[in-house]
């Protein structure tokens, strides 16, 4: 299909102009200069380091996923990326499918700590339709990934279902974290990903900080970007921007590391305390197990599952 756009087709999308950002790495504290540019149909979202001598370009897939320890890192010929899944996160919930984003750091910024100001740079570049189908993988039949047992046990699961439903539930030994919300559930038939998951905020807990700087991250960690809780409760001033807001941050981070795949995916993503290391064995798993999946597009966008012919306009 090339030559003209049928709007009746679910056509994948990129943005229309340049725009850039600049902050520091949540884990490196350094400076880094990030610009995304719109790119062709079936390019998908490549990352490309421009601060090497020749640029390297590296394909977001979920065998590209090297290093899973407290965000997702890409990697391609030991030149790495990290800190990929509030963007790629804001990608999925708005329905970005070619993206090109230079970057002249190692780690992606962390803004505020949510995937909010990515939604809003893409949405100040505008969204563009191109003139390919969307093309989704869909999940035929169960797949699970679990670790632990008893008190350690964490599970994640893809079930058949015709549409994109996320459901997390938490389970933290702590009373502030206790005080709030548990379990959500997303979907993008009935909800919005930028109003009721992408200003969910990163979260630590001020005991681990100190670990983690002395094995050297959280190095540009603070207020103004991660929500910190004491032995009691939240820290920052302006306190919690949702009553749920750590398990939608572990949806948003989810649905970044699930966005790695390379499409949409429709299907259930159910998890017990899952993180980017059991996302990443979930994908895995899942495009290994013959007939799990397949590989579709929708000519009219009416034969679509509810809220994906309008994902453009989540904003």
């Amino acid at each position: 299909m090339t030559g003209y756009l049928n709007f009746k087709m679910l056509v994948q999308q990129t943005i229309k102009s340049v725009i850039r950002a600049v902050g520091v790495g949540l884990h490196s504290g350094q400076r880094v200069d990030v610009t995304l540019r719109p790119s062709k149909p079936d390019t998908g979202i490549v990352f490309r380091r421009i601060d090497m001598l020749e640029p390297v370009s590296i394909q977001t897939s979920a065998i590209a996923v090297t290093d899973t320890r407290l965000a997702s890192t890409i990697s391609e010929a030991g030149t790495k990326i990290q800190t990929v899944e509030h963007l790629m996160s804001a990608c999925a919930g708005l329905g970005i499918d070619n993206l090109l984003v230079d970057i002249n750091g190692e780690e992606v910024p962390i803004l505020d700590g949510s995937s909010s100001s990515f939604v809003f740079l893409l949405l100040s570049a505008g969204i563009e339709k191109q003139k390919e189908l969307k093309k989704f993988i869909r999940v035929l039949e169960p797949v699970v990934v679990s670790e632990g047992e008893g008190d350690s046990l964490k599970w994640a699961k893809f079930e058949p279902y015709d549409g994109y439903k996320l459901n997390f539930q938490i389970d933290f030994s702590h009373v502030a974290v206790n005080a709030t919300g548990q379990v959500f559930e997303f979907d993008f038939a009935r909800n919005s990903y930028a109003k009721d998951i992408s200003r969910a905020r990163t979260f630590c807990f001020t005991k681990d900080v100190e670990m983690m700087r002395a094995n050297g991250l959280a190095l540009g960690g603070g207020l103004d970007n991660a929500i910190v809780i004491d032995d009691y409760k939240v820290i920052n001033a302006d306190g919690l921007r949702y009553d749920d807001e750590f398990v939608k941050h572990k949806i948003l981070d989810a649905m970044g590391d699930l966005h790695l795949v390379g499409h949409p995916l429709l299907t259930f993503y159910k998890a017990f305390r899952s993180g980017h290391a059991l996302n990443n064995k979930l994908l895995r798993k899942l495009l290994a197990q013959e007939g799990a999946y397949e590989i579709v597009s929708f000519a009219d966008a009416s034969n679509a599952p509810a809220g994906y012919s309008e994902i453009s306009m989540a904003w």
